[in-house]
């Protein structure tokens, strides 16, 4: 792929991004996608196969961003509650990001029941979160922390709580709440793994 092309792709795929959390994915067409990326309506047909094509290759990207961002938050700290720490604010950024990366993921979440290239990619994206948190887990095991039954489903767990605790904030609508919410899902993922 020339430089060219893949510059031309990454800027359809942000506006994409910008154009599914500002109208929704239901209603966002290839027209509000190449209004975004302030390109001619055939530009992104020429980058992709479609619609689904921009959108499955925008969750592609969003998700491995933020697996990269978490994975190498954790990895920089040696310490089970450092790692914790840094995971819980690697996830938690500021209210803006975490607003519109959630308002586009539950969009793709509720189109991944019935598209299975969205779920593939989910099942990857979750398959990574599951490794940081199993990272974790093993770090506070050998700092004798930690006595996990079942690595597991103790990582699932602890991106359920995450997943969970965000999606409640995100419903409040406070943008002043982040913090609180951020704070109560650490203390409930420590709760969870150390009782």
């Amino acid at each position: 792929m020339s430089r060219k092309t893949e510059l031309r792709r990454k800027q359809i795929i942000k506006a994409a991004y910008q154009a599914v959390a500002d109208k929704g994915y239901e209603t966002v067409t290839l027209q509000d996608i190449a209004n975004y990326a302030d390109v001619s309506k055939g530009v992104p047909n020429y980058y992709f196969l479609n619609k689904e094509d921009v959108l499955a290759h925008l969750l592609e990207e969003i998700t491995e961003r933020i697996y990269q961002k978490e994975k190498a938050a954790v990895e920089n700290e040696t310490s089970f509650e450092e790692m914790l720490q840094a995971y819980i604010n690697a996830v938690f950024v500021n209210p803006q990001d975490n607003e519109k990366f959630y308002k586009v993921y539950l969009d793709f979440l509720a189109q991944a029941t019935r598209n299975e290239r969205y779920r593939e990619i989910n099942a990857r994206f979750y398959q990574n979160c599951f490794s940081i948190s199993q990272l974790i887990i093993m770090r506070g095991e050998s700092e004798g922390l930690l006595n996990s039954k079942n690595h597991d489903d103790d990582g699932k767990a602890m991106r359920s709580l995450i997943d969970g605790y965000m999606i409640q904030w995100l419903m409040t609508g406070d943008h002043q709440k982040h913090r609180t919410y951020k704070e109560s899902c650490l203390k409930a993922i420590q709760t969870y793994l150390t009782s």
